[in-house]
């Protein structure tokens, strides 16, 4: 029998060393179906609960691999379904290629069963690259093309099958006119910066004599660089959320996070610098940087497009981080004076003594921040770490600490809620030899994060690690959006909109055959992870928790305090306990001693 062109797409993929296809089925894409039937499952089709988590594990895959993630939907609900994750592949920059079903050719345009205009819906989630398979002679150009332009952009793209067309007999494109061949592979390029450029950055740099630094995911790889430019310049270093892994936690002159969710540290950091430097990284909140008169700044970046948005900088570098800096260290004169550098180590000590105090704190019945701080005693080296959005990233960026070979990931810009789930089933993919470990709201746990557990049941068995650990933060409120309304709305809580069923998460997973904890008690938590690194299957840790915890900002504005206690004073279901937990929280950064019960 003759390939059909279902069949050479699968044979392509291959070629490109795609191992796994995260995907729901549907008659839109029957033919491609029926040619992994054929195919023997090579690449295999990883089934989710729905094609939104197919995607989101696409991402978890290639954020974690740094390969191309690949997920297949249907035609009309299939393909719509896609589309959040697709999202947050293109605001965190990660390559991702969807092939997405449609009607058949003879319905197109007859308002069909199914049938959406794709080509418009995708247009600006797959901006880079998106296209229609229309003749059997497109390919192998679609999907070469669509495969480089993502790993070359960091960004999602699509080609669209009409249904039909995937069973008809595959024919290559001919030596002829409006013919488009293709071939296989890529290099890999690195971006060299202009030696007079990182001369003019030396030198703005020497001339500092208080650096701060700011790197993101795209210093990744970079960390023995980082070091050396801040020993040299006598710098300390803050982390965007998406460059959380660069560098380890324990290093005395690493802030930790910046922004809303970011570390006292890091605000000392960036409102006491003259000069900043930020390597790979796109962090948007501009209030969180430096004063606008206050510090020269120089950004380096591979590309272009991301430079100079989000802080006046006087030099925009256009260069790969590890080459650029490797060009910059011998150009760097040593700082003598290191009193800067022992007052940012000072604030480490301070705020990772306060983060301790506010994690060994007592709450009602738990507080979340110990879930993240009795973790971080026992992280593996190798973990993969994911985490939700919502109250959960806030604990995720202050109280785990990183070290060792440690990876972590979240939706950093699209900030969706429900893939930490996914993302850690696409990071056992990646590296089936790891532990993963995801944090979940409840919230989005009830939104998705169950049903992709009967994923993880599913599938577990051919990991060579069974290791998935879920811990659910539950605490029967949407606590992120909670705390918005108070701290920004000046509201209390609405709690017809904001208060969750009470549901059983571990009794759930041992339902499908899972390990599954309840961890009602402070004294369970430590307990509860050994139990978890220790088993020989993933386990869903159900740790209640209390609500009323406050996510605090590093510095909370005047602002931020008045509609607080104007969410009180209208009559907050939780007010006198939310304003008792955030008083003993904000103490922590002011008393001696270890902690306070």
């Amino acid at each position: 029998m003759a390939d059909t062109v279902g069949d050479f797409i699968l044979a392509r993929l291959r070629e490109w060393g795609v191992k796994q296809v995260f995907g729901y089925p549907g008659d839109g894409i029957n033919g491609l179906l029926a040619a992994w039937g054929r195919a023997e499952n090579d690449p295999q089709f990883v089934q989710s609960r729905h094609e939104e988590m197919s995607a989101f594990e696409a991402v978890g895959y290639a954020k974690f691999s740094g390969e191309i993630g690949v997920c297949a939907a249907t035609s009309g609900p299939g393909a719509i379904h896609l589309l959040n994750g697709l999202y947050d592949a293109k605001l965190d920059h990660v390559p991702v290629l969807a092939l997405v079903g449609q009607t058949e050719r003879s319905a197109m345009g007859g308002s069909y069963q199914q049938e959406v205009d794709l080509l418009s819906l995708f247009k600006d989630v797959c901006s880079e690259y998106l296209q229609m398979c229309m003749v059997p002679q497109q390919l192998p150009n679609l999907i070469d093309r669509a495969i480089r332009i993502a790993l070359a952009e960091g960004a999602p793209t699509a080609i669209v099958f009409p249904s039909d067309i995937l069973d008809e007999q595959y024919e290559a494109p001919a030596h002829a006119f409006k013919q488009v061949p293709s071939s296989l592979g890529r290099t890999s390029a690195t971006v060299q910066p202009d030696p007079a450029v990182v001369r003019q950055a030396a030198d703005i740099l020497n001339a500092g004599g208080k650096v701060a630094m700011l790197v993101g995911q795209g210093a990744r790889g970079c960390a023995d660089e980082i070091a050396q430019v801040a020993e040299l310049l006598g710098a300390g270093c803050a982390k965007a959320l998406l460059g959380k892994d660069v560098l380890a936690d324990d290093l005395p002159w690493v802030t930790g996070a910046i922004g809303l969710l970011g570390t006292t540290a890091s605000w000392h950091l960036m409102t006491g610098c003259d000069t900043l430097l930020t390597v790979g990284s796109n962090f948007p909140y501009s209030q969180f940087l430096p004063e606008f008169d206050q510090a020269r700044g120089i950004q380096i970046d591979r590309s272009g497009k991301w430079l100079g948005m989000r802080y006046p900088y006087e030099l925009n570098v256009v260069g790969d981080a590890k080459a650029t800096l490797r060009e910059l260290i011998p150009l760097l004169r040593r700082k003598d004076d290191r009193s800067w550098r022992e007052q940012i180590e000072k604030h480490v000590a301070d705020w990772r003594q306060t983060a301790e105090r506010q994690a060994l704190t007592d709450a009602q019945p738990t507080n979340p921040m110990r879930m993240f701080h009795e973790l971080s005693t026992r992280l593996p080296d190798n973990a993969i770490v994911t985490a939700d959005s919502g109250s959960a990233a806030n604990w995720y960026a202050r109280h785990l600490d990183f070290h060792g070979d440690v990876r972590g990931s979240l939706s950093g810009t699209l900030a969706t809620m429900g893939p930490a789930v996914p993302y850690a089933i696409g990071a056992k993919w990646a590296h089936p030899d790891r532990p993963a470990i995801a944090f979940e709201g409840d919230g989005a746990m009830q939104m998705n994060g169950l049903m992709e557990m009967i994923t993880v049941a599913h599938y577990w068995r051919q990991w060579a690690d069974p290791r998935l650990i879920v811990a659910v933060l539950h605490n029967n409120d949407l606590t992120q959006v909670t705390w918005e309304q108070r701290g920004m709305e000046g509201m209390p809580k609405f709690a017809e909109s904001q208060t969750l069923p009470d549901i059983d998460y571990a009794a759930f997973a041992r339902g499908i055959g899972l390990v599954g904890v309840n961890v009602d008690t402070t004294d369970d938590i430590g307990p509860a992870w050994d139990q978890a690194l220790a088993a020989d299957r993933p386990v869903l840790l159900d740790i209640r928790c209390d609500p009323n915890v406050p996510p605090i900002p590093p510095h909370a504005t005047f602002a931020q305090a008045k509609a607080l206690a104007t969410a009180v004073l209208k009559g907050d279901e939780d007010a006198a306990h939310l304003v008792k937990e955030g008083l003993k929280q904000k103490a922590q950064q002011f008393l001696p001693g270890r902690k306070d019960g």
